[in-house]
């Protein structure tokens, strides 16, 4: 049940949109299941405390914290956030999906993508506006 609300948590904080909650939850299983890291930047953040301000950068990316998945293996040690209802279902019962990777596409949803070559596509479109 524990791991299950801390994914859950991250899975909340990851998106505000209800129906993309399944396919995060099966993006971050999916990556649990090939022993690659989450690099959920919610977890960083959460890790940070105080020391946030507002802008991630690349040298938060590195900085060791117990909740930085982006240095640590597989799960934080424990919620990030108060997971609802949809959270919750969607790390139970998550989108068919082989996605281990999404990246914002700036209007509030996410692309997904199954192989490194299309995450760099979609961060390159969606992040640094090549």
């Amino acid at each position: 049940m524990h791991e299950v609300v801390t994914l859950a948590s991250i899975v909340e904080k990851e998106t505000g949109v209800a129906e993309e909650r399944p396919l995060i939850a099966a993006v971050f299983l999916n990556r649990l299941k090939k022993k690659m890291r989450l690099q959920s930047d919610p977890t960083v953040i959460f890790g940070l405390g105080e020391k946030f301000d507002g802008n991630l950068t690349k040298a938060d990316l590195q900085r060791f914290t117990p909740y930085n998945t982006y240095r640590i293996p597989g799960l934080p040690p424990g919620p990030i956030a108060s997971p609802g209802k949809d959270a919750l279902e969607a790390v139970l019962w998550p989108a068919p999906s082989g996605a281990v990777y999404f990246v914002a596409k700036n209007d509030g949803t996410h692309l997904f993508s199954d192989n490194y070559r299309d995450h760099v596509n979609a961060v390159n479109k969606y992040q640094r506006g090549r």
